[in-house]
């Protein structure tokens, strides 16, 4: 068989339905391998219609599925019930997430299982899949789950040390982010109401983006 493409999406942030157009350009292959990098939920009007997408999906074409900062912070008030915790989450969009859930319980059974799975980063010999970056002065062993999902300006205004270049999102840019060592694909969506999803072909190194703006 034809070794398939291998493919990053940035931040969908419950866009459902740019989401939908993204894929639909990308006329997925069943070798293909798809990484999402995370930020399913939250901000977007449609994150339980997002995760429904993304698990049947998973059927069909090999999917990675990356944990984001908004996924953290869900895990994180289901874990401590704290109501600090809960309203830094709902100011950070998880209002919507609620709202496309009815309630917290009805996600937890629909999809409890999706957001408990979620893995850290994905490393092949010529990329690192990250939601948000690495730090540049630790190696990968030694990075912390906050370094994987919410570092900025430090990993993005310093080149890293790996062999690998590392593809992220978390950081939002009007256009691609590129670097001799890193790749930024978050292209705002769901935070811009005319941004668009963002994914990056790394065999070709194409970037395809969604049309439809919602």
């Amino acid at each position: 068989m034809k070794k398939g493409r291998l493919i990053a999406i940035g931040d969908i942030h419950g866009e459902f339905y740019k989401l939908e157009n993204l894929l639909e350009k990308l006329n997925l292959k069943r070798n293909d391998t798809c990484v999402f990098l995370g930020d399913y939920i939250d901000r977007g009007k449609y994150s339980k219609e997002v995760i429904e997408k993304l698990i049947e999906l998973s059927k069909h074409i090999n999917c990675i599925f990356l944990k984001g900062n908004h996924e953290q912070m869900l895990l994180k008030i289901l874990k401590t019930k704290s109501e600090t915790d809960i309203n830094f989450w709902l100011i950070n969009g998880g209002n919507e997430t609620i709202n496309s859930y009815e309630n917290l319980l009805d996600m937890l059974m629909l999809h409890g299982d999706f957001f408990k799975n979620l893995k850290p980063y994905y490393l092949t010999d010529k990329y690192l899949f990250v939601h948000a970056g690495i730090n540049p002065d630790k190696t990968i062993d030694k990075q912390t789950e906050d370094d994987f999902l919410w570092i900025r300006d430090e990993f993005i205004d310093k080149k890293h040390n790996l062999k690998q270049r590392v593809i992220f999102g978390h950081t939002p840019f009007c256009e691609p982010y590129i670097a001799d060592d890193k790749i930024g694909i978050d292209t705002g969506c769901g935070k811009e109401e005319n941004a668009k999803l963002t994914a990056f072909i790394c065999n070709e190194e194409v970037f395809i983006q969604s049309d439809l703006v919602w």
